[in-house]
C-alpha cells in the first residue's frame, strides 16, 4: 500500500540541508569546483588557494599576466561562475 504523502529522498536531503544552512556551502563548494572549468586549465594552473568568504572568491595567483587578464574579465567572471552552480553565490572577485 502506497502512502500519500510520500517523497523522494533527494527533496528530503535538500530540505534537511536547507534547514541546517549548509546548502550555501555546498554550492560555495561546486563553484570552487567549477573554477577550472570556467576559467581553462593553464589559468586554473596558475591559480591557487580559492575559498569564499562573505560572498567573495578570494584567487591567489602566482603570475601577474594571469592577475591583469583576470581583473579585465572579473565582472564576466563572477557571472560565469554564478551560472554555473545556478545561484547568485558570489559577489565579487579578490584577486590577490
Amino acid at each position: 500500500m502506497r502512502r500519500s504523502r510520500t517523497q523522494k529522498i533527494e527533496e528530503l536531503v535538500k530540505l534537511v540541508l536547507k534547514e541546517q544552512g549548509l546548502d550555501v556551502k555546498l554550492k560555495e563548494l561546486e563553484l570552487i569546483k567549477a573554477w577550472e572549468n570556467v576559467i581553462g586549465t593553464n589559468v586554473s594552473n596558475a591559480t591557487t588557494d580559492l575559498y569564499i568568504k562573505n560572498r567573495k572568491l578570494f584567487v591567489h595567483v602566482r603570475s601577474s599576466i594571469v592577475r591583469n587578464e583576470l581583473m579585465l574579465i572579473k565582472t564576466g567572471l563572477i557571472l560565469a561562475l554564478n551560472k554555473e552552480v545556478n545561484g547568485k553565490i558570489i559577489d565579487d572577485i579578490v584577486i590577490r
